[in-house]
């Protein structure tokens, strides 16, 4: 089931204990994360109608001594899981890279080292507007002039000098580019150099020596042909764009990106107009292919299955792509059929569940040897909380990129934790803390559309001023343009 379901909330939308049906139905039917011996969470109490301190309901297969597969899954650490994520994509063999025109190119990672080929500038080069002079002054000026992509000019002899626009060539022999500002031409039509009288100023014009150089960009200033500009796994900016045009490239070797398919489930979804007759708008549809595209995939299809065990077993067997990314029907409903349609092809579970909320019954699994699949929950935030646990360092690794450095920030105030898993909540950044978001239950998207980041809470809550590690959110960091 995918949908934005009824959440336990307080505190203007922050959801003390962030379940909701799907976290509490993998909650009963999973045992203790405390370790052999404690505890089981099919015997605790699942807060909700009946209260936090009512009976335990005891979990599927417990009656029969815990047969069930699902009575014996223990959830992953949130660190681990997103560790677990990162060593699977490790685990493939190198993907070949691809040549892509520069224009196609932004965002990926450089899979061969950029090397010039040619010399940067490819010759001498006037930096500045002005006149190119050969020997010391006054020079005699040629009526000609040398602008810039034009063939080599005439050479200059001592004496002599030549207008010349910033980025020409340099005549042979040139010994310095006078600035246009520093040369006047006196009534003989001689040039002279010399430094500007400062308006208002009643100090006489200066004379001005020139360096042997000044103002001439020499061929190879900036590197030599076969000088390594850019290591392997740098990351295609603007610049590295600029930067390989000029050193002669049109094409570049890069990381293809890793492909992306996303299977939406839920009879219950919407994909236009208002909520109506128990159905409701469809949220994840719309938001996770440009997410998956901000975290460098290529989504090669979006399809909407329903509830549907037929429909789902097909796809994911039908697909191509390096991750599937499917939407709810990852906990125990009746209409729940991630789980049985994965042991059903014979996928192998490398994450069952994170100690996180909200997005507790998230799920990785390899279904081939080259792929996975990344099941998140039906709810919207619960959903994005899983895409950056578990598809976020699988798709990094995928692609080349490397893991962004771990910063924290000051809390501005004090925000409630769960007693045992981690919890993400969006914050906004103001100056040098992180302003936490109401609106932060699992079956919403309020805070997170107005948040910078994800904070990461400990179990048990932090205090105001305790520094947290933040997760960026790719267009806060990058902006839209940038990040799609």
């Amino acid at each position: 089931m995918t949908a934005a379901r009824s959440t336990r909330d307080s505190h203007e939308g922050q959801d003390a204990d962030d379940f909701d049906v799907e976290e509490a139905l993998a909650l009963v039917k999973g045992t203790s994360s405390h370790g052999a011996g404690g505890p089981g969470r099919a015997e605790r109490a699942v807060p909700g109608p009946q209260g936090p301190d009512s009976a335990p309901v005891p979990a599927p297969g417990a009656q029969d001594g815990g047969k069930d597969e699902h009575a014996r899954h223990r959830s992953t650490p949130w660190p681990e899981a997103r560790a677990v994520a990162e060593r699977a994509a490790r685990s493939l063999p190198r993907r070949a890279p691809v040549p892509v025109p520069l224009d196609a190119a932004l965002g990926l990672v450089l899979a061969a080292p950029l090397t010039a080929l040619t010399d940067l500038p490819s010759f001498d080069t006037s930096a500045m507007d002005g006149w190119a002079v050969a020997g010391p002054g006054p020079w005699e000026v040629r009526e000609d002039g040398v602008l810039a992509g034009h063939a080599e000019p005439e050479r200059l002899g001592d004496g002599e000098a030549v207008r010349i626009a910033t980025g020409a060539r340099v005549p042979r022999d040139a010994t310095a580019v006078l600035r246009s500002e520093h040369g006047r031409l006196d009534d003989k039509g001689r040039l002279h150099a010399g430094v500007p009288q400062t308006p208002g100023s009643a100090r006489p014009r200066g004379v001005l020596a020139l360096a042997h150089g000044q103002d001439i960009r020499p061929r190879g200033q900036e590197c030599r042909s076969g000088d390594q500009l850019l290591p392997v796994g740098a990351l295609v900016t603007p610049a590295v764009l600029g930067l390989a045009a000029a050193a002669g490239y049109d094409t570049l070797a890069v990381v293809p990106r890793p492909r992306a398919e996303v299977l939406v489930l839920g009879d219950e979804l919407l994909t236009q107009g208002l909520p109506r007759e128990g159905l409701i708008r469809d949220a994840l549809g719309p938001m996770l292919p440009p997410w998956l595209r901000a975290l460098g995939a290529e989504v090669v299809a979006v399809r909407r299955l329903g509830d549907d065990a037929k429909a789902l077993h097909k796809a994911i067997t039908g697909s191509r792509a390096d991750l599937i990314v499917t939407t709810g029907g990852t906990a125990g409903g009746p209409v729940d059929h991630v789980h049985p349609t994965l042991r059903r092809i014979g996928a192998e579970l490398l994450v069952d569940g994170v100690k996180v909320r909200p997005g507790h019954p998230m799920l990785l699994a390899r279904t081939q040897e080259n792929q996975h699949l990344v099941g998140l929950p039906g709810n919207p935030l619960a959903a994005v909380s899983g895409l950056l646990t578990l598809a976020e360092p699988l798709l990094r690794t995928l692609a080349g990129r490397t893991a962004p450095e771990p910063y924290t920030l000051p809390l501005g105030e004090a925000v409630q934790g769960h007693p045992y898993d981690t919890r993400l909540i969006p914050v906004s950044l103001r100056g040098e803390r992180a302003a936490p978001l109401h609106y932060n239950g699992p079956a919403m998207l309020r805070g997170i559309a107005a948040s910078d980041a994800l904070a990461v809470v400990p179990p048990g809550g932090a205090r105001a001023g305790q520094e947290l590690e933040l997760i960026d959110l790719p267009w806060a960091v990058t902006g839209i343009d940038a990040c799609f």
